[in-house]
């Protein structure tokens, strides 16, 4: 590896804002074919350094060091490639213009079939398949995936040796983490260069050549994949590796009588003026005192199962019964009871949060709106519980925008059991954090489940060993519900094909399933 040439370089890279050090004297080396991947918690650093590479940082940055680049163009597939796509044009639309641009110097008559020939080559490259169908869509109309290996067709079609890629694995199930890191693997055949950033160490285990492990914008530790992997030496490297939670979320001595069923239940989404159906469940139950996870790929129906339960997506027919009694499809149909039994967290806590308000007065609103709670009774308790949840004074009185991920999504639970829940309705809320912060969120919600009245819980997760942990899981599969039960069943003998293919692929990616 340190025969090839070095195509860019970071040299004593230190950015600073307003005092504060988001990366702090950071070198690396990038070479032809290799992957370096950058390692660390949710505002580490990785993302503030890998946007160097393109000459790109924070408003009123102060910036010391120096980024080489030595004649390589450099690519970025950011975490939401969505952001990065223009919403109103079709994506064969944006790639002919890319291509386009670059045979300008060739004969008129040549132009048309060479850019389409780049634009099937860089399609291919970023192996998207049905490149027609996809051609014709607009962004909007792609799943995560599809988006992601687009926005790489774009850097790769524009000729770029390094590609900057940003978490490219968050919130995929395993499926489609393999095809991920496949892809990533093949454009390093290629001699491409890949910057990975990642908290997906299983990826990184698979991928990396060197790997830099970051904590509070420094580099703690710094050596091959193997090295660091499998015998680290700094107590950071150590936690980040440690393993996953393996004790069950609830007390199977409080499991009680049946608390939620789902029957009969279709749920449609509108395409183009037509309602088109997306998830059908002929019958799902939960107990009280009982977690069932939720698992399976994107788009397989999992979120809009969830939102059908807390009410968010009305277009469904069919009933959802707690405690005997039907829910009113839409949130607003339902009372203030109904509404404080059913909490729902959501994936992006950020977005669920106002940017303007302080996140304890955000928190404190759930009392004084389900219960009727005085303000001042109200911010008393939220402050109470979100000290519970490791939150402090000095944190829960900033704007969100001032907290990171896994201190927002601790936030987002404090304010759904604020409502003391009899269902608390779990959406995707460790994707997007780190190992660390995903250990310690999850610990916080089996303590809530364990104490004497808290939450049943529906855990909808991509993550079969977040999902391990509970007492059943449902996978669910082009919108239906393929295999149901215990989950030393349906995680250790799995009785469908698609169970097996998504448990085999966790496997080999170096997830050990701990029922």
């Amino acid at each position: 590896m340190n025969e090839n040439p070095v195509i860019a370089s970071v040299t004593g890279l230190t950015v600073e804002v307003d005092g504060r050090a988001l990366v702090d004297r950071i070198s690396l080396r990038i070479r032809p074919g290799t992957v370096t991947a950058l390692v660390g918690a949710s505002g580490s650093g990785k993302t503030t350094t890998g946007l160097a590479l393109l000459g790109e940082y924070p408003a009123g940055a102060r910036v010391t060091g120096e980024v080489a680049v030595h004649g390589a163009r450099i690519g970025y597939v950011p975490q939401h490639p969505a952001a990065v796509l223009n919403p109103a044009r079709r994506t064969g639309a944006l790639l002919h213009d890319m291509a386009r641009q670059q045979v300008r110097d060739l004969p008129r008559p040549q132009r048309r079939a060479e850019a389409r020939q780049r634009v099937a080559r860089a399609l291919a490259d970023a192996q998207l398949d049905g490149c027609d169908e996809v051609l014709g869509r607009y962004p909007h109309q792609l799943s995560g995936g599809q988006q992601q290996r687009v926005v790489l067709a774009q850097a790769l079609l524009l000729g770029a040796r390094v590609i900057v890629a940003d978490e490219p694995t968050t919130g995929q199930d395993a499926l489609t983490k393999r095809r991920i890191v496949d892809q990533l693997a093949a454009v390093t055949a290629r001699g491409i260069a890949v910057l990975l950033l990642s908290h997906d160490l299983d990826v990184v285990r698979e991928l990396a050549d060197e790997v830099l492990v970051m904590r509070a914008g420094r580099v703690v530790e710094r050596g091959t994949a193997h090295r660091i992997l499998d015998a680290p030496t700094h107590p950071w490297t150590k936690e980040l590796l440690a393993e996953p939670r393996t004790l069950p979320y609830a007390d199977p001595e409080r499991t009680g009588a049946e608390l939620l069923s789902v029957s009969g239940l279709t749920a449609r989404h509108r395409t183009g003026g037509a309602r088109v159906p997306v998830l059908s469940v002929d019958r799902l139950t939960l107990r009280s005192g009982e977690c069932l996870a939720v698992v399976g790929r994107s788009g397989s129906g999992k979120t809009t199962l969830a939102r059908c339960l807390a009410g968010l997506h009305r277009d469904h027919t069919g009933q959802i019964l707690l405690d005997g009694t039907a829910l009113p499809r839409s949130l607003r149909d339902r009372s203030r009871e109904q509404l404080a039994a059913v909490q729902y967290v959501f994936q992006d806590a950020r977005a669920a949060f106002d940017e303007h308000r302080p996140v304890l007065d955000q928190v404190a609103r759930t009392a004084v709106r389900l219960h009727g709670t005085g303000h001042r009774a109200a911010t008393a308790e939220a402050r109470g519980l979100l000290t519970e949840l490791g939150l402090d004074q000095g944190l829960v009185g900033r704007l969100p925008g001032r907290l990171s991920g896994g201190e927002l999504q601790r936030a987002a639970l404090a304010r759904a059991l604020l409502a003391r829940p009899r269902v608390l309705v779990c959406d995707e809320i460790t994707s997007g954090l780190d190992p660390v912060a995903r250990r310690s969120l999850l610990d916080l919600l089996a303590t809530s489940v364990r104490r004497p009245g808290g939450p049943s819980v529906v855990l909808i997760t991509h993550d079969l060993d977040t999902a391990a942990p509970a007492d059943r899981v449902a996978v669910l599969d082009g919108g239906e519900v393929v295999e149901e039960g215990p989950r030393e069943q349906v995680l250790t003998a799995p009785r469908h094909p698609f169970t097996v293919s998504l448990i085999g692929a966790s496997r080999r990616r170096g997830t050990a399933l701990r029922p």
